[in-house]
């Protein structure tokens, strides 16, 4: 098929390389505001695994053609599919309408954007030809897993009320739906719908087990016992009941915004959504709380190590990560900060600018640490898991491991003689 796939959000990276490597020619036209000479040195582009050696692959091969504007694809397109950022709505409308009148062949407009609900709909009523039809496969791509997840989907959500629409978005994927059909049909206005509410849930279940964490702190429980009887429930399983100091990510928490911008334009506002949000930005200052209370609030002139900015292991991205609140709450103390993260660096530094009271690493993560009074683990990069305990005893000053994300045996942590804070765990040296 011809296909043309217009932004620059990883989804349109990830849909341009991935449909090119199965035979497809794709033209990709990314948004104006990141034309590719910026989008190709992009971190968050260059670390994801795998996706930056498939696109100069198809690049290589000619099946995927990147673009400067539409006015230089002169051919009829089969599918245009629109992956934007939720505030591109207008450029989304401008290229169904420009795409639209130029095309003399049937055309489906596959919107794969976070939109508000009913925008496929309204997409779909601007092209106002025969043969033109507006689906929704809401984007289920994520950071660090980009490639693997669309060449082999666990399911795509399928809003269509079409026939024959429904026939050419399954011929387009047909590559990545071989071991099973992966499709969940429904409406389109349910298909919206889904993904905001399957993040709603997921974000629901982190919060609640944060609350049950902190209750295992106040009554001296290790809340990974009680995770583990939770899990063992058949009803509820183990999936996101971990707790931690908070999430975060460009699109999680902007689809439980998006999903609360839908409740109110409802008039059905959400009391239990409006607790996830409040839980999760307190969460962010978890650890920062149980710093102040180890101290007993002496922490002027401190220096601490901080393990990990990106929002989760994978990604060079900070996007609303529990370090950007960390480190606010810190600085207001005086508080100094050494930090290492092996891709987030310039991310970091791209937001808060060279703070005095920041230093940042980013090879060796023991460096962060010579001289802190503390290390605090906050993004569960793997390299972080098996620290040598012996090095960290010695170059911690206090000798004290606050974990935000309970990756860490406080036990072991104890017997190699350090403190340990978790979220909702604890150990001392005996």
């Amino acid at each position: 098929m011809r296909v043309i796939v217009h932004g620059s959000e990883l989804s349109a990276a990830t849909a341009a390389a991935a449909l090119a490597s199965v035979g497809h020619r794709v033209n990709w036209y990314p948004h104006p505001d990141t034309p590719w000479s910026s989008l190709r040195e992009a971190s968050w582009l260059t670390r994801e695994p795998s996706l930056l050696e498939q696109i100069d692959s198809a690049i290589a091969s000619r099946d995927l053609a990147i673009v400067e504007s539409l006015a230089a694809t002169s051919v009829d397109h089969d599918v245009l599919w629109l992956a934007l950022a939720p505030d591109q709505r207008h450029s989304a409308v401008d290229c169904v309408a420009r795409l639209a009148d130029s095309q003399t062949s049937p055309l489906v407009v596959i919107n794969n954007s976070t939109f508000p609900v009913g925008d496929t709909e309204r997409l779909e009523a601007s092209l106002g030809h025969a043969g033109q039809v507006a689906v929704a496969l809401p984007d289920m791509i994520e950071e660090g897993r980009a490639w693997q997840v669309f060449t082999r989907p666990e399911r795509w959500l399928l809003g269509c009320e079409d026939d024959e629409a429904e026939r050419q978005v399954r011929e387009l994927l047909r590559a990545f739906n071989r071991r099973a059909d992966v499709f969940q049909c429904m409406s389109r206005r349910a298909a919206e719908l889904t993904k905001l509410a399957i993040n709603g849930m997921l974000a629901t279940r982190i919060s609640y087990m944060n609350e049950v964490a902190g209750l295992a702190d106040s009554l001296d429980v290790d809340v990974e016992q009680v995770r583990r009887g939770m899990g063992a429930d058949s009803r509820i399983g183990y999936e996101y009941l971990y707790p931690g100091c908070g999430f975060g990510g460009p699109n999680f928490s902007r689809d439980l915004m998006r999903l609360a911008d839908v409740q109110s334009a409802s008039g059905r506002d959400s009391v239990l959504l409006e607790r996830v949000l409040d839980i999760n930005e307190h969460k962010k200052e978890t650890l920062f709380r149980k710093l102040w209370a180890y101290f007993q609030g002496q922490l002027e002139g401190r220096t601490i190590a901080i393990w990990g900015a990106a929002f989760k292991p994978g990604t060079a991205r900070i996007d609303h990560a529990p370090v950007l609140t960390l480190l606010k709450a810190l600085w207001a103390q005086s508080v100094k900060v050494q930090l290492h993260d092996p891709a987030a660096i310039p991310a970091l530094i791209s937001d808060v600018g060279n703070h005095p009271l920041l230093t940042v690493f980013e090879d060796d993560p023991y460096q962060a640490c010579e001289g802190a009074d503390a290390l605090m683990l906050v993004t569960e990069w793997k390299l972080y898991w098996n620290p040598d305990w012996r090095r960290l005893r010695k170059e911690l000053t206090e000798r004290l491991i606050l974990d935000g994300r309970n990756i860490y045996d406080p036990d072991y942590v104890a017997a190699s003689g350090l403190s340990y804070r978790g979220i909702g765990r604890r150990a001392d040296p005996g």
